[in-house]
């Protein structure tokens, strides 16, 4: 069982895991995430990294093991979890023929989120966005949609926010931006979970990374905790790490 006390970690996974018949798409994941606390979690293409984040934000079941997040069971308390986090998925899915403004009063009132207008302003000038408030989103970019679907998933103000390959699509500016978005999230106190394969977005922003390989936790740890740590050292860890569970 997982405490759920007051100071138990804004994300904690005891034996976590996924089975598809034969077929295992997360083998046992035991993982704390403190709050306040940006965690970068690295792998290849379908070594499980999506499959983890839509578990804890209770899109799939587990077949076995426990989770917590924002202090919340994400089987028995499926509908806590869901309003304190947000969810910036790789591909944003929003309404092509409303516009940014109309996206988002209409997730804001979704999500209970009071004096909608006033929040969906105050998000759209956070996000440097204001510019496309009156524009249709389906003549945008991809980069701009993720934009406006970060200004989504933060509109009710979450605990937890779990964010896909986030950079996909964006431009260097709009990086730039991103990254300065998280540090002033995290902050402010909110802790964030970002799947990446890029190793610069780890080494820029996080402060913990985890490597899963073939649906397994390869290495866990503390940024301050590797020695010399850089891109080029991260690098070197993570070619090391998966070649060590390759090999088994």
């Amino acid at each position: 069982m997982i405490d759920a006390s007051h100071d138990i970690p804004a994300i904690a996974l005891r034996g976590l895991s996924l089975r598809y018949g034969r077929h295992v798409a997360l083998h046992p994941l035991t993982l704390d995430v403190p709050k306040a606390e940006v965690f970068g979690f690295l792998g290849h293409n379908g070594a499980g990294k999506t499959t983890t984040i839509r578990l804890l934000t209770t899109l799939l079941a587990p077949t076995h093991g426990a989770a917590r997040v924002a202090g919340y069971d994400i089987t028995t308390q499926a509908m806590q979890v869901r309003a304190n986090i947000g969810y910036l998925p790789e591909n944003v899915r929003l309404y092509d023929r409303f516009s940014t403004r109309e996206n988002l009063t209409f997730f804001a009132r979704l999500s209970g989120v009071q004096d909608a207008r006033r929040r969906v302003d105050e998000v759209l000038e956070r996000l440097g966005i204001a510019d496309l408030s009156n524009r249709r989103v389906g003549s945008f970019s991809k980069g701009m949609r993720q934009r406006v679907g970060l200004a989504q998933a933060i509109l009710h103000d979450p605990q937890v926010l779990f964010l896909d390959e986030p950079t996909s699509g964006l431009d260097p500016v709009g990086v730039r931006h991103l990254r300065q978005m998280i540090d002033q999230l995290r902050a402010e106190g909110m802790t964030i979970f970002m799947n990446t394969h890029l190793l610069s977005e780890v080494a820029s922003s996080c402060s913990s990374i985890g490597v899963l390989a073939h649906g397994r936790l390869v290495f866990h740890d503390k940024v301050s905790a590797i020695a010399g740590y850089d891109e080029r050292r991260l690098e070197e860890l993570y070619v090391s790490v998966v070649r060590q569970e390759d090999a088994v």
